[in-house]
């Protein structure tokens, strides 16, 4: 039984709309459900999920413009656009912004909006957590590019390779900002991880073991383990190199005794599987795609999850091939050499598992399936020249060249974020109630790989000729003059095809009360969360379901006629829920998490700048934890609803205070497993 949260009171309007109920804050004043008082105080995950997508699309574009700075510096040889000094923050603050601002959020942005409807839960199990872990990233966030206005940015590399990090060859604070926010944005991984994984350990749906559920939500609890596991690494490795810098600790320092090595011991025990923290959600959205646009299931459900699991588990045995370079002894360079190798080999089992998917079946091919298929494509290119590391001579020449910045991109832009704007057109009818235009998808597709190709495509060979990483310029005459400019020229047709993707959702918005309604299940597609209107209601489901197959809305709409053939046996609108919200229970909304995560970025200045603020942000946190704990979690002068005898559980959840007792009643009366 999950800890729960006891939910505010709704009322269920004629039009079978859910509205929330006013409800009492802890200074008695009013809680807002309208405007944007109540976005900063939601605990919906599907607000949240919106929230993260829009941050990251926001940290997108700053992260873009830094990516158009580095390669305006190296379209021509000698250029003097951005100085040595600013080139290093430039660089370094891409490659953190696209990392832990971006990829890894867009992320979040899916499994938190997604994963609750996948398994057929009210919500996550701790909403108010949820909230949390949102708004300490978004501090962290901001607390990391205020860096720009402070003094500079970080300028070690994403990666902040000791020595290079510490006072002595970094004397600006922009190092100080890199580390604390850091651990900020990790506070906020490590909470929401959490919080998924007890979501979907607890509340998925009657009837739905473990293996029902869909890829997505397989992935994402995958992804989640990972996090668990990582995150406390970097956030010790950053930690000590606060007080290195800070404190005048010694961990790092060489002239002290220290040994450099540990830095990238700890940060690599992390920064691998950070890799396939990056691309598992991906790989879960095009494993949701590819089924409904060729009208097939997804080929060897169970290869697939337990090549997931595969991945989370060896994912751990391969951090030193970054390392080749480092000196190690030649028993550690064989093992890790053996070790990259052989993971290639559950990866493999994916691709081959959505190529066999496509094989034969009835393909079509709007914008999210080109998506797809575009990940699958640039993923194993990525793949492959990743796998060149294994082999420990050859990883000796390309390390620190811009072979390493080719193959990294091609896994991580070509497999992560491809995937992620394919979620966009997929997902966006049932979050905002109308499509994006298929039409100008398209241009943004196709621009975006012609562009991806020509912008890393080059790096390749720039590598192979010897052209080092991280350098602000190059002279005229080393041969690397035109596959500079091509990749110039790459980067800015992505530029284009992001602005386009802007546009269309601007146009679409515009648009959206000219077009047919997308109903609750416009692509025809097998899991749950196609069962409720678009957009999604604020309490998900009429009544939670309960789940007899793999793929069980599907399986509601077809069925097999008299001779075993597969035929439509309901339309969607006809077995879809109809958005009544009467016997459902939503968490009340609060504005503590905001307070007590923007304590943290206050704290952040007084240790760089001064100590007092450490005491006002620390009297936030504690106001933010005391707020929290003295909040009612609903309404104190209005009986809940719920269950009809207006009872419902108490506790600082929300799990099965969301979850209506009928459903689970008849499973059981039916033999149905609840769960595992």
């Amino acid at each position: 039984m999950a800890i729960v949260e006891r939910p505010t009171d709704v009322l269920a309007l004629p039009t079978g709309t859910v509205e929330r109920q006013p409800t009492i804050g802890v200074f008695g004043r009013p809680r807002a459900t309208t405007g944007w008082r109540s976005w900063i105080s939601t605990v919906d995950h599907k607000r949240i999920g919106i929230m993260y997508g829009g941050a990251s699309l926001l940290f997108f574009i700053i992260g873009g413009v830094e990516a158009l700075a580095i390669r305006a510096q190296l379209a021509a040889p000698e250029q003097k656009l951005l100085s040595a000094a600013l080139y290093n923050q430039v660089f370094t603050m891409h490659g953190i912004t696209m990392i832990f601002l971006v990829v890894m959020p867009l992320g979040a942005a899916f499994m938190n909006y997604l994963v609750p409807l996948q398994i057929g839960a009210r919500d996550v199990a701790f909403p108010r957590l949820n909230a949390l872990s949102f708004w300490v990233f978004l501090a962290g966030g901001l607390f990391l590019n205020s860096s720009w206005f402070m003094g500079g940015g970080p300028d070690g590399g994403w990666f902040a390779y000791a020595p290079n990090t510490g006072v002595t060859f970094s004397p600006s604070h922009g190092m100080d900002f890199y580390s604390l926010g850091l651990q900020m944005t990790g506070l906020a991984s490590l909470i929401g991880a959490i919080n998924l994984i007890t979501t979907v350990l607890n509340m998925r749906a009657p009837g739905m073991g473990m293996m029902k559920m869909p890829v997505f939500a397989w992935m994402s609890l995958i992804t989640q383990v990972l996090l668990v596991f990582a995150m406390p690494v970097i956030s010790v490795a950053v930690f000590l190199l606060t007080f290195d810098r800070l404190f005048d600790a010694n961990f790092f320092d060489v002239s002290q005794g220290a040994d450099p090595l540990l830095w990238e011991h700890l940060f690599w025990i992390f920064g691998h599987p950070e890799v396939y923290i990056l691309i598992m959600p991906a790989f879960g959205i095009i494993s949701e795609i590819i089924p409904v646009f060729s009208r097939k299931p997804i080929f060897g459900y169970p290869f697939m999850i337990f090549s997931g699991i595969a991945i989370g588990f060896m994912g751990w045995g391969v951090w030193a091939h970054h390392m080749f370079a480092s000196g190690m002894g030649p028993i550690s360079v064989a093992a890790f050499s053996v070790s990259t190798m052989f993971i290639a080999v559950p990866t493999g089992v994916k691709i081959l598992n959505w190529m066999a998917t496509m094989w034969g079946g009835k393909l079509s091919f709007p914008t999210p399936m080109l998506f797809a298929v575009g990940l699958v494509t640039m993923f194993t290119i990525g793949g492959l020249s990743g796998v060149t590391h294994a082999v420990a001579p050859a990883d000796l020449q390309q390390t620190d060249t811009y072979y390493i910045v080719a193959h990294f991109h091609y896994v991580i832009f070509g497999g992560s974020f491809l995937a992620f704007m394919g979620g966009f057109y997929f997902w966006w009818p049932k979050v905002f109630g109308y499509f994006l235009n298929d039409k100008i998808g398209k241009v943004n597709f196709w621009l975006m790989l012609v562009g991806f190709n020509l912008t890393f495509g080059p790096m390749h060979i720039l590598g192979l000729q010897g052209m080092s990483r991280r350098i602000q310029t190059y002279r005229d005459g080393y041969g690397f003059n035109f596959w500079n400019m091509v990749a110039t020229i790459g980067a800015f047709m992505i530029a284009l095809s992001v602005a386009i993707f802007l546009w269309n959702i601007v146009h679409s918005a515009r648009r959206r009360h000219l077009l047919p309604k997308p109903g609750p299940d416009p692509w025809d597609a097998r899991s749950l969360e196609w069962s409720i209107p678009s957009p999604t209601p604020p309490h998900n489901f009429d009544d939670i379901p309960v789940v007899t197959e793999l793929d069980d809305w599907w399986h509601r709409k077809y069925g097999e006629d008299e001779d075993g053939v597969m035929v439509r046996i309901a339309e969607a609108e006809d077995v879809a829920m109809v958005g009544d919200g009467s016997r459902a229970h939503l968490p009340s909304p609060s504005y503590f998490p905001i307070l007590l995560a923007f304590g943290l970025p206050v704290i952040g200045y007084g240790l760089i700048f001064n100590m007092t603020l450490c005491v006002v942000g620390g009297a936030m946190v504690i106001a933010g934890f005391a707020g929290w704990a003295m909040e009612p979690s609903d309404d104190p002068e209005r009986p809940s609803h719920g269950g009809g005898d207006g009872a419902g559980p108490s506790g600082d959840g929300a799990g099965d205070a969301a979850t209506p007792d009928e459903p689970r009643a008849s499973a059981l009366e039916e033999g149905v497993s609840v769960g595992d």
